[in-house]
């Protein structure tokens, strides 16, 4: 298929660029290189891309946000699927600016949406979060309610959501929502937990933790979300929502443990008020998506930080220096 992705240059778009092209897709992906956080890291997967162009997948900087830019892509009729990883994420921040957060992850999602309704295309993928599930008992199935979101971010994408679902009803749109679990991995978002337990344990600097530390996450290698991004827009679905996490929850204490050992040091502790918005526990059941796309969480905890602190050794110089 011709599969305009968004958000390409993303931690999970970068991954399911390279996923895409290995199923033998054609993507065309399009990224705004906003600086949610620190750029440097952008220009870094964007880089690492760059073999790619020429060999099925084209690079395109525009904002999902401005109709002017995305419209003449969209409208040019050569798609057959759309895959919407284009984001503003993150549920603290969230909190401290949430107009830019509805700006990316519901007008954004409508501008494409209409653009796929004014151009004939009926398949179309949308990233979203577990972060909806906010405090339902575990593990958190695709039937429990998300009603009552915890913070802007996760009431955004559930607004995302709500969009989807308007078009597949009106306009016949095959839809998969796909909801993802703590991603993590090599080049991952350096505002994410594992980056920077691993950088500050390998710098010996003190790790940030909010809370008792004993919240947990159900942490997702970010290959198996590419492959099940992948798995998704290949399926015959009309309209689903399907958890995509590893079905396997960590303590963040238990994480830190085991990242001090895979490194060799000890973890200096620093101990910090729980954020308000935050959730005790997520853990996804993936039985639908074992069900719907054959998809299973294939990488396990000690496999998935030993390739993440592998490619910091590797790229440390860089890393190292990243503002968090």
């Amino acid at each position: 298929m011709n599969v305009l992705l968004t958000g390409c240059i993303g931690f999970i778009g970068a991954a399911t660029v390279r996923k895409l092209i290995e199923a033998g897709h054609q993507v065309v992906g399009v990224d705004n290189l906003n600086h949610a956080y620190d750029p440097v890291l952008k220009e870094w997967r964007r880089h690492d891309l760059a073999s790619l162009e020429g060999e099925g997948f084209e690079f395109l900087e525009l904002d999902i946000t401005d109709r002017a830019s995305i419209d003449p892509v969209v409208n040019n009729g050569q798609f057959d699927a759309v895959i919407n990883l284009a984001a503003r994420a993150g549920v603290r921040d969230s909190v401290a600016d949430p107009w830019v957060y509805y700006e990316t992850n519901v007008t954004g999602t409508l501008n494409l949406l209409d653009g796929c309704r004014r151009n004939g295309i009926t398949r179309f993928v949308q990233a979203s979060t577990s972060s909806l599930y906010g405090r339902n008992n575990t593990p958190f199935s695709e039937n429990d309610a998300t009603d009552q979101p915890l913070s802007p971010y996760a009431a955004s994408k559930k607004a995302a959501e709500a969009l989807c679902h308007s078009y597949h009803y009106l306009y016949g749109i095959n839809t998969g929502i796909l909801r993802f679990f703590t991603v993590y991995g090599p080049a991952g978002r350096p505002d994410l937990s594992i980056f920077r337990f691993i950088r500050w344990i390998v710098e010996g600097q003190p790790v940030q933790i909010y809370g008792d530390g004993k919240q947990s996450r159900d942490f997702t290698y970010v290959e198996d979300v590419a492959r099940g991004i992948v798995s998704c827009v290949d399926s015959d679905i009309e309209y689903e929502i399907i958890n995509l996490g590893s079905d396997r929850p960590y303590s963040i204490l238990e994480l830190i443990t085991e990242i001090g050992q895979l490194v060799g040091r000890e973890p200096i502790l620093d101990f910090q008020p729980a954020a308000v918005a935050d959730v005790p526990a997520t853990w996804a059941d993936v039985t639908k998506a074992s069900d719907l796309l054959g998809w299973k969480p294939e990488t396990d905890m000690r496999t998935g930080l030993l390739r993440t602190i592998d490619w910091y050794m590797a790229n440390r110089e860089m890393a190292g220096k990243l503002v968090l």
